[in-house]
């Protein structure tokens, strides 16, 4: 059994869109982020972006899971390390 879901993807049927409330945006965000980790669609783009652009994104991602995360969560929802304590 995977560790890892995009359920959300492909059962979301609202709107995607930004900036016309909060749930929507939230919900866009999670709808990018899944489309976007598409296995077909990274293993075409990882090789287009420039060094630059995967620092960026690489960082940005890593800014917000320290950010929002304790040590704790970051080990049992993003590393799925369970045995984590």
């Amino acid at each position: 059994m995977p560790i890892h879901s995009h359920d959300f993807v492909e059962n979301y049927s609202g709107l995607v869109g930004f900036g016309l409330d909060r749930q929507t945006n939230e919900d866009t965000l999670v709808y990018y982020l899944q489309k976007f980790s598409d296995d077909r669609l990274m293993e075409v783009l990882k090789k287009r972006m420039s060094d630059e652009d995967l620092t960026t994104v690489f960082e940005l991602i890593s800014s917000l899971l320290r950010r929002y995360l304790s040590e704790s969560e970051y080990h049992r929802l993003f590393l799925k390390d369970e045995d984590h304590v």
